[in-house]
Order: C-alpha cells, then structure tokens, then sequence
C-alpha cells in the first residue's frame, strides 16, 4: 500500500499546497500555521532535508510512487533509547483508509530494530479523534494529558501524550 523513502528536494511540490489548506494542518505542527509563503515553505522543506538528527521518511504510494505525507521520529536520544513520533498525511481523500496506521506500525518498528529505542511517545491533538484511534491500533498507549497545550479556531484544546515500549511492540506485532 504505500512505501516509506527519503524526502528529496524534488518532492517539494506537493507540501505548496497541503501546507496551505486549513483543513489539512489544523492539528499538525504549529510552525505550520506560520507558513504563509512559497519561500516560507522552501526555508522549512530545506531545513527538514539538512536535518540529520531526526529520521524524516516521506510516505509514497507503492501503486504509482505518488507522495502523500512525511512521517518519522525526531528528538531522538540515544542515550535515554527514546524519540518523539510524527506523521503528517497531506492528501485528504486519503485519510481514514488506514494508512496512518500502517506507516505508525513501520516507522516504530524501525525506531525499535534500527535505531535500538525502546520508547517512542508522540502528542496528538484531543480533536483529532482519528489520530488517536490510529495511534491506538499501532499499539500505543495514552499517559497523559497537556491541558489547553494547542490553540486552535479560537479556543484552546488538550494534547493527548502516548507511547509505545520495545517490549509491548514486540508482544503485538512479533
């Protein structure tokens, strides 16, 4: 269904446009609210491809290789064996098709095998009830609450921290 590769300049395109619609970035990164320009978006896209610290993948579609979003585990530590997941899904007639949750499964396992982890915690917007729900199935587990952490649409909302342990991956998926 889909397969996960490193982001290259040319897959520049498509982020013009996810990162302008409203819809598309309401529980996604903050700084994404502030992009409001081509060269807004190339000087963050830049950053993210020089970036060596983070895993970045963007997301393809195995079918016909089309880009669909970005995913990966950033704040890595090495020495604590823990990082911070984040996916990003741009095209809207794709979410709740369970793509999210098959690219959570492969990039956690990733961080547990590759990276050596054994804990990866990720933050989701309360609202974003998919988000959790998918999170949910990939294995993760709710700790906690961010009271008022995000604002959105005039209001403040609650981010919902989770995580996910080696051992409990292991013990669903192996």
């Amino acid at each position: 269904m889909i397969e996960l590769k490193p982001l290259t300049q040319e897959n520049i395109t498509p982020f013009y446009s996810w990162l302008r619609d409203e819809e598309t970035i309401k529980f996604s990164l903050t700084s994404f609210q502030k992009l409001e320009s081509n060269d807004d978006i190339n000087t963050w896209y830049s950053k993210l491809l020089l970036n060596q610290k983070d895993l970045t993948l963007g997301i393809f579609l195995a079918s016909n290789g089309t880009l669909i979003g970005y995913t990966g585990i950033c704040n890595i530590s090495t020495i604590n064996k823990n990082g911070e997941y984040f996916i990003f899904i741009g095209e809207k007639g794709l979410w709740g098709k369970g793509i999210g949750t098959i690219t959570t499964q492969k990039v956690v396992q990733f961080g547990f095998e590759k990276l050596n982890l054994n804990r990866i915690m990720l933050t989701v917007s309360e609202p974003n009830i998919g988000g959790v729900r998918a999170y949910e199935k990939a294995g993760f587990k709710i700790e906690g609450k961010l009271r008022q952490a995000c604002f959105r649409d005039g209001k403040f909302h609650d981010k919902i921290m989770m995580s996910i342990l080696k051992e409990e991956f292991h013990k669903k998926y192996c």
